[in-house]
């Protein structure tokens, strides 16, 4: 199959992984297709996958995926994989304002073909895959070839192309997709940072048993129990079985199983020291004013373009610009080296709206 690939000036790839079913998700399939043939790769059969490597980082082989960031991001961490060369169509629909540029959408209005929708969601790390699975996965990179074409042309034509490219080039950068467990991660549930003292510390406990139950099940930590349900066990701080069997957001199977850990949680949690939130930069006023303007500016050249607004220039630039409030070109252009055809095409009307 690697020579195969080799050989080849385009690729399609696409990957599934099992990140609703197991602890730390792991990439399951991966999916290959050139002109009249598809191939499907199953690495939890192979034990090295460093042949492939050289491909992904090729700049002479274009690899064509469609919402590329997981993707990337899955096989950089599991496999350590560079890349370079790459075509996102999800991306290049967008830039084209295409009003529905999911894979499904697409395929079903260019190539006539409807994906089984049952198997988005479904568990890729069992085995043996169902031959209905199988197929589900091969049709998500078999067109993809054929509609690169067709975006690839219409980029060219509508002069976008320049545009496409650089935002390519960005997705090479994505960073790996990180399994580190962030004990500071209860912060982030519901609206824990409205909490006093003591009941933040009750749960970061329930949290922290959530993490080691998940853990020692191999399951994600909302199927052992979802955020509003951490919510209901805090607001309830119960003290006996009972209580626990009260608390309406709990399944009598949770309750079974689970009562005794979180009864013990939440008395850890009682007598645990306040947790401390990390501090945050504060962004001073002038700065959100900045920003403000910028994304008004965006939205309207969006508007006019008839595409989403994160497609003219992404909310990061837009902080970052505010933040820093260039005042030339040259200063600009230093913020925009990634994007050179955004700060082309844009650069002057962001310092007109910088500077009113």
């Amino acid at each position: 199959m690697v020579r195969r690939l080799e050989a080849c000036e385009r690729i399609a790839v696409d990957t599934e992984s099992n990140s609703l079913f197991a602890y730390q998700e792991q990439v399951c399939l991966i999916q290959f297709s050139i002109p009249g043939h598809d191939a499907l790769l199953d690495p939890l059969a192979v034990d090295d996958l460093s042949s492939l490597a050289p491909i992904f980082s090729n700049p002479r082989i274009e690899k064509i995926l469609h919402a590329a960031e997981y993707d990337v991001m899955c096989l950089k961490r599991d496999f350590g994989f560079e890349f370079d060369a790459l075509f996102d169509t999800y991306h290049a629909a967008r830039i084209l304002g295409w009003k529905k540029p999911g894979l499904g959408n697409i395929l079903e209005d260019a190539f006539d073909v409807k994906l089984n929708k049952r198997y988005q969601r479904a568990n890729w790390g069992k085995r043996p895959l169902e031959s209905e699975m199988l197929d589900y996965a091969r049709f998500d990179t078999h067109y993809l070839i054929p509609l690169r074409d067709r975006l690839a042309e219409e980029l060219q034509t509508g002069g976008h192309w320049e545009e496409a490219q650089e935002l390519f080039k960005l997705l090479n950068q994505t960073p790996p997709a990180t399994s580190s467990f962030d004990p500071q991660g209860f912060w982030s549930v519901g609206n824990a940072h409205r909490l006093d003292g003591k009941s933040a510390a009750v749960l970061r406990e329930l949290y922290l048993w959530r993490e080691e139950e998940a853990a020692r099940q191999d399951r994600p930590p909302f199927k052992i129990l979802g955020g509003k349900g951490l919510l209901a066990v805090l607001e309830a701080n119960p003290v006996s079985l009972d209580q626990v069997e009260a608390i309406d957001k709990l399944t009598k199977h949770q309750v079974q199983r689970y009562g005794q850990a979180l009864l013990e949680a939440t008395a850890r949690g009682r007598h645990a020291p306040t947790p401390r939130r990390a501090k945050t930069q504060r962004i001073d006023q002038a700065t959100r004013d900045r920003y403000e303007r910028l994304r008004k500016w965006r939205k309207e050249t969006a508007k006019q373009r008839e595409i989403e607004s994160d497609v003219v220039l992404p909310r990061d630039y837009l902080w970052e610009i505010a933040r820093k409030k260039p005042s030339t070109l040259p200063a600009l252009r230093e913020i925009l080296a990634p994007l050179p055809w955004r700060f082309k095409t844009y650069g002057e009307a962001i310092l007109e709206t910088l500077h009113p």
